[in-house]
């Protein structure tokens, strides 16, 4: 299915609404014979670890098959936030209390640390500290939200506090909820401004960005590492590959990547956004009170917000679990966005876009090192905040100066057997998702 005329705004577009105000520049920087430090992926991830080794006087080199911010860095929803999707109980299962309190307490801390990183490098991205609105799909997923309430405000140290369904427009101008909760430790920004400013920061700190290299190959050399790519040879004294959702080869699964061991820990999973048309005057004041970003409590989960100028609805999901283009999954968002705000019928879309995430096997953001070649990656689609941490967590390490634990470095990082790093299963998990989040729906 593909998006009825009907829908399309005039000038209807296949590519990112933020790249309207921010597109990925091109650069036209020459690939050097060797680098002190090798980033492959040009990211958040890789962007802030070349900022940060800039910071501790590393000569620094980033590769990006696309353009530097070409990929989900310019790509997703824009909302900032610190913590996991998971609950206490299943990390202190796996890995003991102790240890779980501190994954939480160190995911927690990218909040802090990206407010810190716009302030500091002056990032004109459009960042609010605006609160997060996460609406409940059943009475059920309410109570959970209020069970783990207290822990979450300990953790960001920021107030959180439940809006009952009767209360809930005071939120969110929808009823299509059954209340939820609000985190005032979040905020939103503009993500293809952020790419472009973290960018910038990197090359004025004296990083060297590159765009169109594709690395297809990193064996040891020496002390060092000699990297194959599509532009010619380069070696390192190290390496740190970002690649995140963007880690399989040119033809799918691990072959070709620049790191096959990551690429089949690595589910990468798309995501997929819309953004309307112009709205009429105080509709998104209705729709959207306190300009909070919301995600919703379903498995297969919607994420949308206001744009930043308060123009307009920008909303993303899973449309798909399969290789559906940004065209074939617009109607299921459209449709998705009307059952929450009816109101938007006949509301038209400007532009659709998708982008990759990466999922990892247990749903945790890794950093660590592997025959040498150090990585950092998973951040199971919140992103913004984290993967800006890991990658200076990642830097820190590779430099050796970290100076405490860094909990989510070096923890068992699991694959499946025989998995290549193409999910060919998520079509059937997906299925199974969504039938779980209509029986709940249902009961409800």
């Amino acid at each position: 299915m593909t998006l009825p005329a009907s829908l399309k705004a005039p000038g209807f577009v296949l590519r990112p609404y933020w790249w309207d105000a921010a597109e990925p520049p091109q650069r036209e920087n020459t690939l050097p014979a060797r680098s002190a430090v090798a980033i492959v992926g040009g990211g958040y991830a890789g962007l802030s670890a070349a900022l940060t080794l800039r910071r501790l006087g590393h000569e620094v080199t980033v590769l990006d098959a696309e353009r530097i911010g070409w990929g989900a860095s310019s790509r997703n929803g824009g909302a900032v936030s610190g913590g996991l999707k998971l609950a206490k109980g299943d990390l202190a299962k796996r890995h003991g209390e102790a240890r779980a309190n501190a994954i939480l307490e160190t995911a927690a801390a990218s909040f802090p640390f990206i407010e810190e990183l716009i302030s500091r490098e002056q990032i004109d991205c459009d960042y609010v500290r605006c609160g997060r609105f996460s609406p409940a799909w059943t009475p059920a997923h309410y109570d959970g939200m209020a069970a783990r309430a207290g822990r979450l405000a300990e953790l960001t140290g920021h107030p959180v506090h439940m809006v009952p369904r009767e209360r809930q427009r005071e939120a969110l101008g929808s009823d299509h909820y059954f209340g939820g909760m609000i985190a005032e430790g979040a905020g939103s920004l503009h993500p293809g401004k952020y790419a472009r400013g973290l960018a910038e920061a990197a090359e004025r700190a004296g990083a060297l960005l590159i765009d169109g290299v594709r690395v297809s190959g990193i064996r040891k050399q020496g002390g060092g590492f000699h990297l194959t790519t599509s532009k010619g040879e380069i070696t390192a004294d190290a390496v740190l590959v970002a690649t995140n959702g963007y880690s399989r080869g040119p033809n799918g699964g691990s072959a070709g990547g620049a790191m096959p061991w990551l690429a089949k820990r690595l589910m990468p999973i798309a995501s997929y956004i819309i953004a309307t048309e112009p709205l009429p005057e105080g509709m998104i004041d209705r729709l959207f009170p306190h300009r909070r970003v919301i995600s919703d409590s379903r498995r297969v989960l919607n994420y949308f917000r206001a744009s930043p100028d308060g123009t307009r609805v920008v909303w993303g999901g899973r449309a798909s679990f399969r290789d559906a283009t940004a065209e074939e999954a617009a109607p299921a968002l459209h449709k998705t966005m009307v059952a929450v705000f009816p109101e938007l019928k006949d509301t038209r879309i400007t532009h659709a876009w998708n982008g990759n995430v990466a999922f990892t096997f247990d749903f945790l953001p890794h950093i660590g090192v592997q025959d040498g070649i150090h990585y950092s990656a998973g951040c199971q689609g919140s992103g913004v905040a984290m993967a800006s941490w890991m990658g200076h967590n990642a830097a820190l390490k590779l430099a050796g100066a970290a100076n405490k634990d860094f909990a989510l470095d070096s923890l068992h990082f699991p694959t499946m057997p025989l998995y290549d790093g193409t999910p060919w299963f998520l079509p059937i998990v997906g299925g199974w998702y969504r039938f779980r989040d209509r029986l709940d729906r249902m009961r409800a």
